[in-house]
């Protein structure tokens, strides 16, 4: 069965486009077209994956992907007409996976779609699904079930924040740069924001806790050792 979408956008013209582009690209699409609405679409176990207007009314996009996030880890792709790195941010430190700006193509949006599922599903990242679970201190990471268990709690990540962690946790102790881990975690053609990488650090953190990944300072980040 194809990979049902969920685009949430008020505009009709702008749904209908997508819907005809992701549809032509092989995806099904289901619409919404206010904030509510998408939020109770968007938690069924049968979204692959969200498209997400920062103003879709009743409901601001990057409060749907707020409360969506604290109970499920669905791909979010976020559209807005707002062009500051801070909006951006924003809509990054709330959840959303990857952004893309108004007025934009068609073809980028579903190009983007079509990564985010790529490293969002278990065949899309970078350890095998056969592997077991990857330990470090008190750290879990659950490669075929996509799960993240710190001293055995459950912790609820998004596709790209539990990419990043798989990249730090294959080396722990080792310093990846910035770069290294937008190409483990977003592919090598990424063009994204500099600070993405720490708004998805800085949302780590907070789940994780503080201790688990350093910042070195100059380079970038690295998962800390267990003694």
């Amino acid at each position: 069965m194809p990979s049902l979408v969920l685009v949430v956008e008020d505009d009709a013209v702008v749904s209908e486009t997508l819907t005809t582009y992701l549809e032509h690209a092989g995806f099904a699409v289901v619409t919404a077209s206010d904030g509510p609405g998408g939020l109770a679409r968007a938690q069924s176990p049968d979204i692959a994956l969200v498209i997400l207007d920062w103003m879709v009314p009743g409901m601001s996009g990057p409060e749907v992907c707020r409360r969506l996030r604290s109970a499920s880890s669905v791909p979010v792709l976020m559209l807005t007409a707002r062009t500051s790195e801070d909006d951006r941010i924003h809509g990054f430190d709330t959840g959303a996976d990857d952004y893309v700006g108004k007025p934009f193509s068609p073809r980028e949006v579903v190009a983007r779609v079509q990564a985010l599922l790529r490293r969002s599903g278990p065949m899309g990242t970078s350890t095998s699904t056969t592997a077991p679970p990857t330990v470090v201190g008190p750290l879990e990471i659950d490669h075929f079930r996509r799960e993240v268990r710190v001293d055995g709690r459950p912790v609820g990540v998004t596709p790209t924040e539990l990419r990043l962690l798989e990249a730090l946790a294959s080396h722990p102790g080792r310093t990846f740069t910035r770069d290294e881990l937008v190409a483990r975690a977003f592919g090598p053609d990424y063009v994204g924001l500099d600070r993405t990488v720490d708004v998805h650090i800085t949302n780590l953190r907070r789940k994780l806790g503080p201790k688990l990944i350093q910042t070195v300072h100059g380079l970038g980040y690295r998962l800390v050792e267990p003694e």
